[in-house]
């Protein structure tokens, strides 16, 4: 191994300090750049004597079917894979309606494929061979969009993505030292025609950059992303620091301080809300642009609003976010095998005991079901007070809100709503707790 070689080893082992996963999944698909991952990872993961444990790696391909030879591609990454003894798999992307910006609904599609096949595997970290001509190209085109402080970010070498931790452990790295590399060791790779497609923006963007028009490199833009990294990150402190003091956490609810919110600086408002609605409606991104500014004038006036399926209603002292009715009316979930349901991605009920699943749905309370737990609390009031007994408060919650929770049915009949003061039984749990909102601050 050359000492340029080792030097590619060295930028693996310190973007896993201080303590490398056992087990880390590799995401390869075959190009030059995750193909060098993965035979470096296998180097740094077979040398024992520089972290001083054991490291298993497996290595998958996401098959988007797009192109005849997709499929033999990922083969042949299967084969590269069982050179080194690292187990390989393929999944398939399906679900392509021929719908949308093809080229972000195959990048969303690919994290949710690998999140799954990590989870399926006991995996907690994927390594991804994003590279610095990668990173350069992203601010370059965020650059163009008017991004901020987080667009400008771009990508970061370490990002949590639900239960499953990203690792960009080559982002320093150009790629011409990455096939350089790949030609030392005898190693082929696969060139995707799409990458030289002038149709797609980020391959203008590259051809570009690569003839040094208007100045720019590779090397400038990557210190822009990482300047604009330790601005977002202390940023990400001060806003942690706000939400502690002004926000509290009812059950689904973000409840923001008015007078407290009124008080921050413009650009913390606006992420204390911006991480409410991503915390209340489960989106993988808060909203922006000009609906969060809107909401942002809306509340200076006392106005609700609603965004992103939620509703943003300031009363009193306070601003509530919470779920909105209308985004969450067409979902229906049943009980799996365990008698567990998973609603709307934030409710988990499980069956009491004794209780069967079968002909029971979860669906949301609604206007109706929230009646109709008003008209069994009144009776159930007036039947406790001719027996001497107390009945627990209602929930001190908006109508509104009630709505968008989760409830039993069974067809048009309701059984519980544990949320509404009437659970008979039953009782559902949030998936995400508080600390998943104020730790957003700080992903």
């Amino acid at each position: 191994m050359t000492g340029t070689d080792q030097l590619l080893v060295e930028r693996v082992r310190s973007a896993l300090q201080p303590r490398p996963p056992s087990i880390i999944g590799v995401a390869v698909s075959g190009g030059s750049d995750s193909a060098a991952l993965l035979h470096l990872l296998h180097d740094f993961a077979n040398d024992e004597s520089a972290h001083g444990r054991r490291i298993a790696l497996r290595a998958v391909t996401v098959n988007h079917g797009l192109r005849p030879e997709a499929l033999d591609e990922a083969r042949a990454v299967g084969q590269m894979a069982a050179d080194l003894g690292v187990a390989h798999d393929i999944v398939d992307w399906t679900s392509w309606d021929g719908k949308g910006n093809l080229q972000d609904r195959a990048r969303r599609a690919r994290y949710e494929l690998m999140s799954a096949w990590a989870a399926q595997h006991g995996i907690g970290h994927i390594a991804l061979g994003h590279t610095a001509d990668d990173q350069a190209e992203t601010v370059l085109m965020r650059l163009g969009r008017a991004a901020g402080v987080d667009g400008l970010s771009a990508m970061s070498p370490r990002r949590r993505m639900g239960p499953v931790t990203l690792l960009r452990p080559l982002l320093a790295v150009r790629r011409a030292a990455l096939r350089a590399h790949l030609e030392r060791r005898g190693v082929a790779w696969v060139e995707d025609p799409s990458n030289d497609n002038p149709a797609y923006a980020r391959v203008r963007l590259r051809a570009s950059l690569a003839a040094g028009e208007a100045g720019l490199s590779v090397e400038a833009l990557c210190t822009v992303a990482q300047n604009m990294a330790s601005v977002r990150e202390a940023l990400g402190w001060q806003c942690f620091m706000a939400a502690r003091t002004n926000v509290r956490i009812d059950a689904d609810t973000v409840v923001i301080s008015r007078r407290g919110f009124r008080t921050l600086p413009a650009e913390v408002a606006r992420r204390v809300l911006q991480e409410a609605l991503r915390w209340v409606s489960g989106a993988e991104y808060g909203p922006r642009g000009s609906g969060l500014t809107l909401l942002l004038e809306a509340l200076r006036g006392g106005t609700a609003m609603t965004l992103h399926g939620c509703q943003i209603v300031p009363s009193g002292d306070e601003i509530r976010v919470f779920r909105e009715y209308q985004a969450v009316a067409h979902l229906e979930a049943g009980f799996d095998g365990a008698g567990r349901a998973l609603w709307d991605g934030r409710w988990e009920l499980h069956l009491p005991d004794g209780v069967s699943g079968e002909g029971l749905s979860l669906r949301a309370l609604g206007e109706q079901g929230a009646a109709e737990c008003r008209a069994c609390r009144a009776r159930a009031e007036i039947e406790a007070q001719a027996a001497g007994r107390e009945v627990p408060p209602a929930p001190a919650r908006p109508s509104a809100s009630l709505a968008a929770t989760p409830a039993v049915w069974r067809g048009a009949q309701l059984v519980s709503a544990p949320l509404a003061g009437c659970p008979e039984g039953w009782a559902a749990t949030l998936c995400r707790d508080a600390e998943a909102y104020f730790g957003g601050f700080l992903d």
